[in-house]
């Protein structure tokens, strides 16, 4: 009889390569990109080729100034996957040099700077898309309407021509017009009938969200990434949204109006769940996640942007290390007291 035998321990699961993770990660955009372009035209698709075109040139330049071979590393796709998440953030009718510095302050700064793939403190999306909207607001949060005018969408961006086919050029996104009615003093019940509000088409942008959510549920799936983090952004969404809402409605958005709303979802299932710039213990990736949904709505209440979500996000970076000290799991047969042994 024939016996099967096995090596002994201890027993290692294959490595998950690089590449596999960020192409699983790229197939999960892909809805959201889809609708994205479905609403707001071919700029949109425009700015994510702009991005990846300058993110693979800069990170080869990196990599040859910090004297590293440049094969196999553009070909992990790490720098792809930032620049999409990047052109995802600002307006498809943004200049073309707006996409060449994000990526030279994403690529460059937030990731080669620090070291290169799996050093960086902060997320390299974030930093390019908190670089350009804090340099340029205005150019970046442009919101046309849908076009499939090929050579109308590359003057603008490229020449900076106005086109009769994007006679939406500056039109609001709903956490813009839901600022500047209610700085004006109008209550929620009002603001939905303005139309303003409804010219900010808050039906589409919910349908954007719904995309990338259906997108990290793929992710989930496929066990690419943690639930923790989603979760704690999502649960922390509600929770500290519902209170305000239920005491005063016509004051306080509802909570799955912030979820429909911006860049929340997407900061949920594909920022705030990066292995490197997040947190790595279980309990941390969750702090983590309600530490985003409560910078992100304390910045749209009380803050001088209608969303909030990347400067959430880098905050968040920036308390990962400390997050995961304090709630690291306890070694199995000690007391809780030796994990801090040798801090």
């Amino acid at each position: 009889m024939k016996t099967f035998a096995t090596g002994g321990s201890p027993h290692l699961p294959a490595p998950v390569r690089v590449r596999r993770v960020m192409a699983e990660v790229l197939l999960a955009l892909v809805p959201g990109i889809a609708v994205h372009a479905w609403v707001f035209g071919i700029g949109v698709l425009i700015q994510v080729v702009l991005a990846i075109t300058f993110a693979l040139a800069i990170e080869a330049a990196s990599l040859r100034l910090r004297g590293v071979r440049a094969a196999p590393f553009p070909g992990d796709l790490s720098a792809v996957v930032t620049a999409v998440l990047f052109a995802l953030c600002i307006g498809p009718s943004s200049p073309w040099w707006i996409s060449a510095l994000g990526m030279l302050a994403a690529v460059a700064l937030a990731k080669h700077a620090y070291g290169g793939l799996g050093c960086n403190l902060f997320n390299p999306a974030m930093v390019g898309y908190a670089v350009v909207l804090l340099a340029f607001p205005r150019l970046v949060s442009q919101w046309p309407a849908a076009t499939l005018d090929l050579p109308a969408a590359a003057r603008v961006i490229f020449a900076g021509a106005a086109s009769a086919g994007w006679d939406t050029l500056s039109s609001a996104t709903p956490l813009d017009a839901l600022r500047q009615l209610t700085i004006q003093g109008q209550r929620l019940g009002e603001i939905h009938n303005d139309a303003l509000f409804q010219h900010s088409r808050a039906a589409a942008w919910t349908a954007i969200a719904t995309a990338y959510l259906l997108g990290g549920l793929y992710l989930l799936w496929r066990r690419i990434v943690s639930w923790q983090a989603p979760v704690g952004v999502i649960a922390g969404c509600v929770l500290l949204a519902l209170p305000f809402w239920l005491f005063d409605a016509e004051v306080h958005p509802s909570p799955l109006q912030h979820l429909g709303s911006g860049g929340l979802l997407l900061a949920a299932w594909f920022v705030a769940t990066d292995p490197v710039s997040g947190c790595t213990s279980p309990r941390g990736r969750l702090v983590f996640g309600v530490g985003v949904a409560a910078l992100t709505l304390a910045t749209r209440r009380w803050g001088h942007y209608p969303d909030g979500v990347a400067f959430a996000v880098l905050l968040m970076n920036a308390a990962a290390p400390l997050i995961d000290r304090v709630t690291r799991p306890r070694i199995y047969g000690h007391a809780a007291r030796v994990n801090d042994a040798h801090d």
